[in-house]
């Protein structure tokens, strides 16, 4: 016999019948919780089924049901729904001119959100750039994100990055990198040198599945376990790394969660649309990190409904209304449903929300667009290129700041 090379195929493409046959799903309920301070061998299996909580009467259900109260859930469900409704109105922003790139989140806010609200705001985030519901949920100012987007005068990062790329020193908030998985690492050592000042603050980072196949990834899982760093470390499993199917990452046969136990971790799958899934399992994590008891790899199975960024085209590699038939549904439309089967909402409720959200929306950009824009005024100081670069200025920054500065009063004479 002759060997033959495997070439991972999606499901489904273009034109064809979405087919999400593939996702292993388990009962909601039906997971076991281990103590957090369990061994490894008796948490393996988490690797293998899927928390939900969430049934499909929309009650929780089960061990890992975090038995929130009706006004956390109510929080989270505006965290979420202020999250799509930035996400939707910086889309069209991009599509205007307004702004120069944008990368939306949409059906994956549950994932961000509820993980934020199940630790404390002095733990370090390590966050991607479809993590914007962290920003949210910390309660950053949308006027400073869209000033990002927007490159402007008052611009976090004084126009050096790009769009998305936020940071927030008030927030515990890691500058986010373009260089996919650099992260990672950087939250474990971040833990570490928590653990070594004895402090119980604890580091978590998230990454997709496609940044899986980077080295950082592996070297992040390696440290963490070895020196048992308080981490929780998120695969965002969202199927898609831009066009190519989260197969041709590693994740055909086994899930992405079981390589925690390879590197001698806790591995757990979680419905990523599940908002008390998500809370729950990191609330275990937490506690396990701050107990000593070291990492956790969390792989959130959940669907990018929105292109990868305002830059493709996903009707080019995936069927176009896949999304509707992703088989967990949409977090925000499961978490409202769950609070009206408690009897904690209703339409009324609904229709205020996302007008409040609309509103603050769109009142937070009429201010940030007041700081400069593309195209109009006020616009940032090109003095600022050689701030924040050497701690003294060398010789050729020096004669390249005079030469700029010679050449914008030759520009101002004309």
């Amino acid at each position: 016999m002759r060997s033959r090379l495997h070439v991972p195929r999606p499901p489904a493409r273009p034109g064809e019948k979405p087919d999400f046959s593939y996702v292993a799903l388990s009962p909601a309920g039906a997971a076991a919780r281990p103590d957090p301070n369990a061994p490894l061998n008796d948490t393996e299996f988490l690797s293998r089924e899927l928390v939900r909580v969430l049934d499909d009467d929309h009650r929780a259900v089960g061990p890992w049901d975090p038995h929130l109260a009706a006004p956390d859930l109510e929080l989270g469900l505006r965290h979420m729904m202020l999250t799509r409704v930035f996400d939707d109105r910086m889309h069209r922003a991009q599509r205007q001119g307004k702004i120069t790139f944008y990368i939306k989140s949409t059906g994956e806010e549950a994932v961000s959100v509820a993980a934020n609200m199940a630790m404390r705001p002095s733990d370090m985030l390590f966050p991607s750039y479809r993590n914007q519901g962290l920003q949210i949920a910390r309660g950053r100012n949308i006027v400073d994100l869209m000033c990002q987007l927007l490159s402007n005068t008052r611009d976090m990062c004084k126009g050096r990055q790009l769009p998305v790329m936020y940071h927030s020193v008030e927030g515990n908030l890691f500058s986010i990198s373009g260089n996919l998985a650099t992260q990672f690492p950087q939250a474990v050592g971040w833990a570490m040198a928590s653990a070594i000042k004895g402090e119980d603050h604890i580091a978590a980072s998230w990454l997709g599945d496609g940044s899986t196949a980077e080295a950082d990834f592996h070297y992040a899982l390696l440290f963490a376990q070895i020196y048992k760093a308080p981490v929780i470390l998120n695969v965002v499993n969202n199927q898609w790394a831009i066009s190519t199917f989260q197969t041709f990452a590693g994740g055909e046969g086994r899930s992405f969660a079981s390589r925690g136990p390879g590197y001698g971790m806790p591995g757990i799958r979680v419905d990523g649309n599940d908002f008390l899934a998500v809370y729950a399992v990191t609330q275990w994590a937490a506690e396990r990190a701050r107990m000593g008891a070291g990492p956790t790899l969390i792989e959130h199975v959940t669907y990018r409904a929105a292109p990868h960024s305002t830059s493709d085209d996903p009707s080019r590699y995936r069927p176009k209304d896949d999304y509707e038939h992703w088989p967990l549904g949409d977090p925000i439309e499961r978490l409202k449903s769950h609070l009206i089967a408690l009897g904690e909402w209703s339409d009324e409720h609904e229709k205020t929300l996302v007008k409040q959200c609309e509103e603050q929306v769109n009142q937070a950009w009429r201010e940030a667009v007041t700081h400069g824009t593309l195209t109009d005024g006020p616009q940032l100081d090109p003095e600022i290129m050689f701030q924040d670069v050497f701690k003294e200025q060398t010789p050729s920054l020096a004669r390249q700041r005079m030469q700029l500065a010679q050449e914008l009063k030759e520009r101002a004479q004309k």
